[in-house]
């Protein structure tokens, strides 16, 4: 079982920045794919970011791609999302998750929150115009 905590959420105007930590416990925190969604309100939870912890391989969403990157610190257990150039659509909550079952083959289905069974409780992020 692996336990997540997200920090580093807070309010922003476009055009600034945030980094997202998301820390990691749990014997099955290697070589697990870790991803980052973001939730609004009346919208559905989309996934922005995922980083595979094993060999630090990284995909994204093309709303975000250019802008966040996601990183990891193994020896912290922590895997990080670097906002830049934020927008006000932006504006979430957002949670790291970890796929525990590798339901995740070849990035089929990263951003599909289904395939992810651990989750932090969520940071929220506001961005202001």
């Amino acid at each position: 079982q692996v336990q997540l905590v997200e920090s580093g959420g807070g309010s922003v105007q476009a055009g600034g920045s945030l980094r997202l930590s998301c820390s990691a416990s749990g014997h099955t925190y290697y070589r697990n794919m870790i991803g980052w969604f973001r939730q609004a309100p009346g919208k559905e939870r989309e996934g922005v970011a995922a980083i595979y912890t094993g060999g630090g391989a990284t995909r994204y969403a093309d709303s975000v791609k250019g802008r966040f990157t996601t990183s990891q610190d193994n020896a912290k257990n922590m895997v990080y999302l670097q906002m830049n150039s934020l927008k006000p659509e932006d504006t979430a909550m957002y949670y790291c998750a970890a796929d525990t079952e590798w339901r995740v083959r070849e990035w089929d289905g990263w951003a599909d929150s289904r395939n992810y069974k651990s989750w932090g409780q969520g940071t929220q992020v506001t961005v202001s115009s």
